[in-house]
């Protein structure tokens, strides 16, 4: 095995309002060298919106129900976006929480950080908690359709047990929620 494996070269193919697409030559482990398609993205932040007894073993949370037409229609999800250029993981999802839960958060409980898919995108989501939340009035973009719904945490753990939740970034941060929350 070779001590520096990483990238040797990149050149980007397309530049989109979301993300870009470079092929970057690649020095392998072993010394061997390649060619890798790599979705570069900003990152994002996704928030659980606590709403209700997070010192109980069933609290409420906030899902959003939200048309994505990659997924052919409504997906189950936490409140997620991008980050904005300089912006931290913190003050997005604060953004997101309002945005599209109508919600502010007193405080924010750092619950972890997850590459989506390492194979061939950068991103990485960093996920929170969101308590003492009070009402506030969303502000969805225009491509946005999504309502929001409170429900209890063990109806969406059964919700992903059950196939009824299928986003990845969504299901990491209730199940993780749900082990190792601080019980405040």
């Amino acid at each position: 095995m070779t001590d520096h494996p990483g990238q040797v070269a990149s050149r980007r193919v397309y530049s989109g309002r979301i993300v870009q697409l470079d092929i970057d030559t690649v020095r392998f482990p072993d010394g061997s060298i390649g060619e890798m398609e790599m979705i570069r993205h900003p990152g994002a932040a996704a928030v659980v919106p606590v709403l209700a007894g997070s010192d109980t073993a069933d609290p409420q949370i906030l899902l959003i129900r939200q048309y994505r037409y990659a997924a052919g229609g409504p997906v189950w999800e936490v409140p997620a976006g991008r980050l904005d250029p300089g912006e931290s993981p913190e003050t997005c999802a604060h953004r997101e929480l309002e945005e599209e839960a109508g919600a502010k958060a007193e405080r924010l409980e750092r619950l972890t950080t997850i590459f989506t898919t390492p194979g061939f995108i950068d991103e990485r989501i960093h996920l929170f908690a969101a308590h003492g939340l009070t009402p506030t009035p969303h502000r969805r973009e225009p491509d946005e359709f999504m309502e929001a719904v409170p429900l209890p945490l063990s109806r969406v753990l059964g919700m992903i047990r059950d196939g009824e939740m299928v986003d990845g970034k969504s299901i990491v941060a209730v199940l993780f929620f749900a082990a190792f929350r601080s019980r405040v």
